[in-house]
């Protein structure tokens, strides 16, 4: 009886230890964040993590942490997000990107990268010429489709990558709103 009663308190000391290195582990990767600091490196990547993958966005995910959207971008979604690759970037003169990522502009910069979203999926077969889409900032993007090529805000969707919680579209333009 003694026996079982130690083999008990062995297996919750083992339990508990080992949830505890666990949650240590998790907030760890997190360094105390949101949904962005999970660790799962098993599931489909979702679209901060598509982005912090490619080599040709390193601005919209320096933007996006200085904007502190990476959580809500890592969030269940669903989001279409057009994202502008780093030569999309290097059209915006150096001054007003600099500027935008300066954190007393945090929200200036959430505001155009708020425009690069809208909330659901939508995959190319699903543009249609003279759609208007409204998008996170509530602001209105027009699509154009031509012969095969599609644009919106004048930026033209260069490839497609899905995501577990949506869509990313590289564009090779930054899309100001009006």
């Amino acid at each position: 009886m003694l026996a079982l009663a130690i083999a008990f308190v062995v297996v919750g000391i083992v339990l508990g230890c080992s949830n505890d290195a666990q949650q240590a582990e998790t907030q760890g990767a997190a360094g105390g964040a949101g949904q962005s600091g999970v660790a799962d490196n098993e599931s489909a990547k979702d679209i901060v993590k598509v982005a912090v993958g490619s080599k040709d966005h390193s601005t919209l995910v320096k933007a996006l942490q200085a904007a502190e959207l990476v959580d809500a971008l890592s969030n269940a979604g669903p989001f279409t997000v057009f994202a502008p690759t780093d030569a999309a970037f290097a059209k915006v003169p150096a001054a007003t990107l600099e500027d935008l990522l300066k954190p007393e502009n945090k929200n200036k910069l959430a505001d155009v990268l708020y425009h690069h979203v809208q909330v659901s999926v939508y995959d190319v077969d699903r543009f249609t010429d003279g759609m208007t889409m409204m998008m996170f900032d509530s602001k209105p993007e027009k699509v154009e489709v031509k012969d095969g090529v599609i644009t919106i805000g004048g930026a033209k969707i260069l490839a497609s990558v899905r995501a577990s919680n949506g869509i990313v579209h590289v564009v090779d333009n930054v899309i100001l709103a009006d």
